[in-house]
């Protein structure tokens, strides 16, 4: 009893000291990005660059499969950018196997009549998906740089012009803008999604630019040197998020990543469940896969120590949900053993300076950070209301990220599932009986169900035996799963 004891007691400590490291990382970023907007604003204007008369060629890039429902508004709005017509071209990398490629075959030629470069580029196969597509159209690029965009992306008209200037730097080879969301507004859903992608897009970017650390080119709304594409060995398909894989290479190259936190680049939002658990699915096992691949050469390489901790943490990002997942199964085993064996819980108290990190960085990000919208007291009521949300959705999607981390460690291949795209700005727009909904239900789900059951079953024995310790997870944890279960069945198109 007592080896089952003590095993018990180990795994949930471990799982707390990982998810603490991991905040207190995320808090020296905070440090970072904090001390970095403390410069005057008015010497970081001044040093913003130009771009010359001498406007570079530009290929951009729109890598779509199966996007009826926005491809026409991504062209026109690509169309639309404020650079010379004659000084750049548009390749839309087409996979399409629906009636998107006659939509985008009829766009193109209306454009081809007006002036433009542009061309829709089919391929007999999806080999190597998004990367595949991507490394086949090298050859077709004439520009010096590559601007690459998703299916959901409307760059503003001044996009070019303010991230080529930075080019200048011959060092400089990928710069990457912060993305804005379209849609945020439409449903609780699209809103807990922006409070983490917000984080990401200004303390992890920005901090991580301020302490010389690694960057990240987040596969969409940035710009590539052509060079360092090359130089870095090119587009590889042996991960899922190649745009994370081929950052690294290139920042281990020598070429540097410059983020622009105050260029932003509107984006949809996945606005229903089983598209956001494929996105997830996909950003969470390519970042195991880029780890498994890329942490040897990261440790070997010229790499500052600082540089190499933090290059770790970024590519542990997405294994921290195994250790939430795990700190939530188990506190109910700890829960019985505090109130049973009248065990103390002293050691694991530290734990909530993690969670006071936690709470640091989110807050920052979606109340302080100068590209947020709306006045501060209505940003701040906002973020009261939606933070405990948020809790409880991660903490809710940690099972089915943990299946995805643990397939990427071991290596375990499966194709690349794309975000379905609606077409969803406002309230009065739906996605419902719309092609792309996902029509079968997974393993995961009747396990997201049965783990709802599971804490709230946790949440009522807490309160019987009068250990209120862990009251506030476990009905977290309960709404989070609920909410995972209730709208992946909800949103489901069945046939």
């Amino acid at each position: 009893m007592s080896f089952l004891i003590n095993l018990i007691f180990s795994v949930y400590t471990l799982a707390l000291i990982v998810i603490t490291i991991y905040c207190l990382m995320q808090l020296h970023l905070l440090y970072k990005y904090k001390r970095f907007h403390r410069q005057n604003e008015s010497q970081r204007a001044s040093q913003e660059p130009v771009l010359h008369a001498q406007f570079p060629f530009v290929t951009i890039q729109l890598p779509i499969f199966n996007e009826m429902y926005v491809v026409e508004r991504l062209v026109d709005n690509i169309m639309a950018l404020d650079y010379p017509k004659d000084r750049f071209e548009v390749h839309i990398l087409d996979d399409s196997t629906d009636e998107t490629v006659e939509i985008t075959r009829k766009k193109v030629e209306d454009y081809k009549t007006r002036g433009f470069n542009i061309v829709q580029v089919r391929r007999t196969n999806r080999k190597g998906y998004k990367a595949g597509a991507l490394k086949d159209g090298m050859p077709l690029v004439k520009g010096e740089f590559i601007a690459i965009f998703d299916a959901d992306f409307l760059p503003k008209p001044d996009f070019l012009k303010k991230t080529l200037a930075h080019f200048e730097n011959e060092n400089v080879g990928v710069v990457q803008t912060r993305w804005e969301h379209l849609n945020e507004s439409y449903s609780l859903l699209t809103r807990l999604q922006a409070l983490q992608l917000n984080v990401h897009f200004s303390v992890e970017q920005q901090g991580r630019r301020a302490g010389n650390y690694l960057l990240q080119f987040n596969g969409t709304a940035g710009v590539w040197r052509r060079q360092t594409i090359e130089d870095a060995g090119g587009w590889e398909a042996d991960t899922l998020t190649e745009d994370l894989d081929l950052s690294i290479r290139a920042q281990l190259r020598g070429w540097k990543i410059v983020y622009l936190e105050d260029v932003g680049s509107p984006a949809e939002l996945p606005a229903e469940m089983n598209g956001l658990k494929s996105q997830q699915f996909r950003w969470m096992k390519g970042g195991a896969e880029t780890a498994r691949k890329m942490l040897p050469a990261i440790w070997r390489s010229h790499l500052s120590p600082g540089q190499k901790i933090h290059a770790t943490l970024q590519l542990f990002g997405s294994t921290v949900f195994v250790f939430v997942f795990l700190m939530g199964v188990f506190s109910v085993p700890v829960l019985y053993l505090i109130g049973e064996w009248k065990l103390g819980t002293d050691l694991m108290n530290w734990a909530f300076v993690g969670f006071l990190a936690f709470l640091a960085v989110q807050y920052v990000a979606n109340v302080e950070a100068p590209s947020r919208d709306g006045g501060y007291l209505r940003r701040l009521l906002k973020f009261v209301f939606l933070f405990p949300l948020f809790l409880a959705l991660s903490m809710g999607l940690s099972l089915h990220n943990t299946v995805a981390v643990t397939q990427g460690w071991l290596g375990k291949r499966t194709a690349f599932i794309r975000t379905p795209k609606f077409n969803i700005q406002s309230l009065r727009d739906t996605f419902q009986r719309r092609n792309y909904l996902a029509s079968k239900i997974s393993w995961t789900t009747f396990m997201e169900g049965a783990l709802m059951i599971y804490f709230l079953g946790a949440a009522w024995l807490g309160w019987q035996m009068h250990t209120f310790s862990f009251l506030l997870l476990h009905v977290l944890l309960a709404l989070g799963y609920g909410t995972i279960f209730f709208y992946t069945l909800r949103h489901l198109r069945f046939r």
